[in-house]
């Protein structure tokens, strides 16, 4: 579940556009801005001056239930 009032803060799981690509990472403001990943497969990205980030919303849960 995707809340798109709250404001992002450091440590907050986000959903953003990062040059017009959606991803949901960690926002990490300190002591570099980055979005960091929980899935150690992927590495973290600094956010650079030049990118076109939006945060689209902060998650505040997660549903579980997966049917078929």
């Amino acid at each position: 579940v995707v809340d798109r009032s709250l404001t992002a803060v450091h440590g907050n799981i986000i959903v953003a556009a990062l040059n017009q690509e959606f991803t949901v990472k960690e926002l990490c403001l300190k002591p570099i801005r980055q979005l960091l990943p929980h899935n150690k497969a992927y590495s973290p990205i600094l956010l650079k001056e030049q990118d076109e980030f939006e945060v689209f919303g902060v998650v505040v849960s997660v549903v579980r239930k997966l049917s078929r």
